[in-house]
C-alpha cells in the first residue's frame, strides 16, 4: 500500500502535485528519410557503377 492509502502497481507512475507534463506522441517513422545508411550504399554503388563504366571504356581503347 502507498503512503496516500491508495495500492499501485509497480508499473504505475504515481501523481505528482504541480506536474506540467503531458503525454507526448510519438513521431511516425520517416521511411527512407531517416536511414541514411540505405542513401550511403545507394550512392557508392552508383558512383562504383559509373566509374566501372570509365574503366572499360579506357582499358579497350
Amino acid at each position: 500500500m502507498s503512503p496516500d492509502g491508495t495500492t499501485r502497481t509497480q508499473e504505475e507512475t504515481p501523481p505528482v502535485e504541480g506536474s506540467t507534463a503531458k503525454a507526448h506522441e510519438e513521431r511516425a517513422d520517416g521511411g527512407l528519410w531517416e536511414h541514411p545508411g540505405i542513401w550511403t550504399w545507394l550512392i557508392l554503388v552508383a558512383a562504383v557503377v559509373v566509374a566501372g563504366f570509365f574503366v572499360a571504356r579506357a582499358v579497350s581503347l
